[in-house]
């Protein structure tokens, strides 16, 4: 792929960065479905969007970052040094929290090989969110395990 890229040049690259951001959507799309599925009120994120009390402003905030009591970082990597950088956005909003006093819940939702190759990263990100990291395969989780489930308007089928 990089000898390809280097024959286009910047063409190329650019195409692959136009089309990063619509693959990175699939996880928080996930993340938006289960949410709205149990009606589940949250605010989500623009990028590069400020919010107040934070270095970055995370995914998703549940309900409201006027009080929170969920965080949500969603990635799909294919790179590890993606996941290094999410991994470590992650970490830091443990430290905010904890540095605050504040008792929100801090969740991944991970997809992609990017967290599978460095096996200390996701021992870094399972201590950073006290367990709650979720795949595609277990989002559906997501609402019972997290405090998420004190804010449920629809019932969970």
């Amino acid at each position: 792929m990089l000898l390809y890229e280097r024959f286009l040049g910047r063409p190329f690259a650019g195409h692959r960065d136009s089309v990063s951001e619509l693959v990175g959507d699939v996880v928080e799309s996930a993340v938006e479905d289960v949410l709205s599925k149990v009606s589940v009120s949250y605010r989500k994120t623009k990028r590069a969007e400020r919010i107040t009390g934070f270095d970055q402003a995370p995914d998703f905030i549940i309900p409201d970052e006027f009080n929170p009591a969920v965080i949500i970082e969603a990635k799909l990597t294919e790179d590890d040094g993606t996941a290094r950088d999410k991994v470590a956005r992650v970490q830091r909003l443990r430290t905010l929290r904890d540095e605050k006093g504040l008792t929100y819940d801090v969740v991944a939702c991970i997809a992609g090989r990017g967290f599978k190759v460095r096996r200390n990263d996701m021992r870094r990100l399972l201590v950073a969110t006290e367990g709650k990291v979720f795949t595609l395969a277990s989002i559906e989780n997501l609402v019972t395990q997290t405090r998420i489930r004190d804010y449920v308007t629809t019932p969970i089928s």
